[in-house]
């Protein structure tokens, strides 16, 4: 008889009447590990062995190394379930999905004062890596369109930043261009103006100034490097477009400081990149890039494609893509407006600076930025206090609190002053005044207990890996997870 027409066992009979999947022989079901499976398996086993694999991560409520969203409304979570099968490339399939999209553009740009809302251009993105790559690339062809060297001959393009996310080291290795990435010197961690126009020429495709950097949580003057700019071309002839990322104050300042001058209210602002699914509070997987107008987009990075059912434009680095995410978004925008995410973003800043307080009064530990929102996001970052001969490093520390599940992260800085060692919390919405009760009570164990039984070397950041944007040490990437070997 074939085997699917056997009579089934009485033991079989038993566990299929039980249901359960962990009794007789289903608990002794192990999964794949490194070869594919042959046979087909039963879905609720299959889960329930794959959620019990999944019990080993952290929580994600208490890694305050992530920037991205960790808590959301039920409301959200349906929404994302509703579009599981939607792919927001297709326009013509899901036109209505489409139109959320278009929606959201028009709300950032109001959101980002750009001069004219019909004329602004953007799109979602899956984070803002993409949105940062995407934005390098429309400076790119706009330095190329001007011929290179002011409308010469050309030469290879060039960035000027600060210490920035790695995406950007990222887009100018991929696409060929020169990053002149400034480094930190003494106590100064940001892209001044004077550093800004000393490494600007006629081959700087763009300066990117950073809304909320990740290292310190602290803004640059993006004014203040505008202002330097057209002092340059004024001077100069040089004109130099800038571009603004915003993964996290995109999202901040319009809303609780929003006479803070950094976005398109500045003409030399030509795009502007921020993470929806960090302080947009969007589930992961969400970012959005604008430009000012269709001038600053040139129009050969646009593809038009046809073979989905309908003639569409796009213009990203991903093709498909899920549409939940940008469905997300908009339920939040219309949802919240400009109030409830001025209530979300000022309790988080509450927060921070409670944090900042009680830190500074704690230990050996001097803050470098508390919160303050006209200068930084819903951040806090401290350092050994200089010259503290403390017998324990924050890598120690750091490692102390992961025993409670808080993922603190400690790294140092980038070249040129790898020398200091910073911790950062970063704030989000759903980590309330009470849970940094809990953490501030858990700081204060970690440090009697250092006190009292110090490591017998203090750690240093080689042992625990490069620092990551996002999760565990790992890559400095926003969208990537490397896990050390």
């Amino acid at each position: 008889m074939p085997p699917d027409q056997q009579t089934p066992s009485p033991a079989d009979e038993i566990r299929a009447a039980i249901a359960d999947p962990y009794a007789a022989d289903s608990g002794a079901l192990r999964l794949p590990k490194d070869r594919f499976p042959q046979r087909a398996s039963d879905p609720r086993r299959i889960y329930n062995f794959v959620h019990d694999e999944l019990l080993l991560d952290g929580v994600s409520r208490m890694n305050l190394a992530t920037f991205c969203t960790t808590w959301v409304e039920p409301e959200v979570g349906t929404l994302m379930s509703d579009c599981l099968d939607k792919n927001i490339v297709d326009k013509d399939e899901y036109p209505q999905t489409a139109a959320l999209e278009a929606r959201c553009v028009s709300m950032l740009a109001d959101l980002w004062r750009a001069p004219n809302i019909e004329s602004a251009c953007g799109t979602s993105t899956t984070g803002s890596s993409e949105a940062a790559m995407l934005a390098g690339l429309a400076a790119k062809f706009r330095w190329r369109r001007r011929g290179g060297r002011g409308g010469g001959a050309g030469g290879r393009p060039n960035i000027v930043s600060g210490p920035v996310q790695v995406c950007w080291e990222k887009f100018a290795r991929y696409f060929d261009v020169e990053l002149r990435e400034v480094p930190m010197v003494g106590e100064r961690f940001l892209l001044t103006p004077e550093e800004a126009v000393k490494h600007c020429d006629e081959n700087t495709i763009t300066v990117v100034a950073t809304l909320g950097q990740t290292f310190t949580g602290m803004y640059e003057d993006v004014a203040a490097i505008s202002a330097a700019l057209d002092t340059l071309q004024a001077e100069k002839g040089v004109d130099v477009d800038l571009h603004i990322d915003a993964a996290s104050g995109g999202f901040l300042a319009p809303f609780v400081q929003p006479d803070l001058v950094w976005d398109f209210r500045l003409p030399r602002v030509k795009s502007i990149n921020a993470s929806g699914h960090k302080m947009g509070l969007a589930p992961l997987g969400c970012g959005w890039v604008l430009w000012r107008d269709s001038e600053a987009l040139p129009e050969e990075l646009i593809f038009n494609v046809n073979y989905l059912g309908g003639s569409m434009p796009t213009f990203n680095l991903n093709f498909s893509r899920p549409g939940g995410q940008v469905v997300a978004q908009y339920y939040l925008f219309a949802r919240l407006g400009r109030d409830g995410y001025r209530s979300v973003h000022a309790a988080a800043y509450e927060t921070a600076q409670y944090l900042a307080l009680e830190v500074g009064e704690m230990g050996p530990f001097d803050v470098m930025f508390g919160g303050d929102p006209s200068r930084g996001i819903t951040a806090v970052s401290w350092r050994i206090v200089p010259g503290d001969e403390s017998s324990f490093s924050l890598f120690d520390f750091a490692d102390r609190l992961r025993s409670r599940g808080w993922l603190v992260p400690a790294y140092t800085l980038p070249p040129q002053r790898e020398d200091l060692a910073v911790q950062r919390i970063l704030v989000r919405h759903g980590f309330s005044l009470d849970m940094a009760d809990l953490l501030l009570d858990d700081m204060r164990r970690t440090l009697s207990s250092l006190s009292a039984a110090p490591p017998a070397k203090p750690a240093s950041g080689e042992a625990h890996g490069a620092f990551t944007h996002d999760a565990t040490p790992a890559v400095r990437d926003e969208d990537t997870v490397i896990a050390p070997a």
